[in-house]
């Protein structure tokens, strides 16, 4: 497991009194100048970044703390670290035009949880969009809901029911569920486990339930299940699925407005361009800024762009080690169908080829 943490020293610098690093492994994501140990009742603490390795000027270490966490929110890098008290923080990075000269030149703000809370700024979100959105519905999906003010496409979904897609690539997914179907798959459950396992292989995902909570719990609603059962079977799929989404949107119209907001604020994020700095620290961090789709279309594109004329199972299964077989068997199917690979030959001879 990698060690971060979060280094703070002092040095001479009367403006900048503070050296902030943040290291991992014995590798630095970032080092800041700062102007306060940890920003107080002064608010927003303004700080520079450092780009040398500030040695000579190190006067003493003042703390050295792990890190719990590092993520991206919008435009800012979001902090944690292992301690109960001022464990909290971000570092908002922002690009200013010159307002007497051409050029661009960085403000970057360290920021806490009591000095946003006694500031109270104005309320903004950080997802807003005005692009029209591009929602793929599962050809097999009976009475779809509307998107009125998107693109709509229906076409074969390799799992769930709705897909937001960008650039012909799957972004976010969510699979719907009405009372009576979520009751049926309880009667299958391994195989409905599988099937979000797929689904949850995608990085923005949810399964979303035209029903309330109460509903399961109500003995008058329940036709083949007691509330023992169905209570404990839905406390099972968040145990078992942590990255998925379950929301009970309580009728059919909110389940779509929820979808809807869900992919919208998903495309903002997705347009939201970090600081290449932030996008530069959680790389090293080891967290991509942004990762998309799952790996039914990441096979795709791998075999469609990066694998040789001629290539074997074997080399799928080395180059995606932790791809269901499932998955990459139905990937070569469609993509045979589609006529972009043929097999040839049987058993341990055999291999796929692409049209030279």
């Amino acid at each position: 497991m990698m060690n971060t943490l979060w280094i703070l020293e002092s040095i001479d610098d009367i403006k900048f009194p503070y050296l902030l690093t943040i290291r991992q492994d014995g590798r630095t994501l970032l080092r800041l100048r700062v102007q306060e140990r940890w920003p107080g009742q002064k608010g927003h603490v303004f700080c520079m970044r450092e780009e040398d390795d500030g040695l000579r000027w190190i006067i003493e270490e003042i703390e050295r703390v792990p890190v719990v966490s590092l993520r991206r929110y919008g435009k800012r890098l979001a902090v944690v670290l292992d301690r109960p008290k001022n464990k909290r923080c971000d570092f908002l990075f922002l690009t200013k035009k010159y307002k007497s000269r051409e050029g661009e030149y960085e403000q970057i703000f360290w920021r806490t949880e009591r000095g946003l809370k006694e500031r109270k700024p104005r309320v903004k979100l950080s997802t807003y969009t005005k692009s029209e959105l591009t929602i793929a519905i599962d050809s097999g999906e009976r009475y779809p809901w509307r998107f009125p003010t998107s693109t709509v496409e229906r076409e074969p979904l390799p799992v769930g029911d709705y897909a937001l897609k960008e650039d012909n690539r799957i972004v976010a997914l969510v699979e719907r569920k009405t009372l009576d179907n979520l009751l049926a798959e309880f009667g299958r459950m391994s195989i409905f486990h599988q099937q979000l396992s797929e689904l949850e292989a995608y990085r923005h995902t949810a399964l979303v339930i035209e029903a309330n909570y109460s509903d399961f719990l109500n003995p008058g609603k329940m036709k083949y299940y007691p509330p023992a059962f169905t209570s404990k079977a839905i406390a099972e799929l968040h145990a078992f699925h942590p990255n998925l989404s379950i929301v009970f949107a309580g009728n059919r119209k909110l389940a779509r407005e929820w979808t809807f907001q869900f992919f919208t604020s998903t495309t903002a994020h997705q347009e939201d361009i970090p600081h290449h700095k932030v996008s530069e620290v959680l790389t090293r961090y080891g967290k991509t800024p942004e990762t998309s789709g799952g790996s039914y279309y990441d096979l795709r594109e791998s075999i469609e762009n990066e694998f040789p004329i001629e290539f074997t199972i074997a080399m799928i299964r080395e180059t995606f080690p932790n791809v269901p077989e499932s998955t990459f068997r139905r990937v070569l199917r469609d993509m045979k169908k589609e006529g972009i690979i043929q097999p040839h030959g049987r058993g341990k001879k055999s291999y796929w080829s692409k049209p030279r």
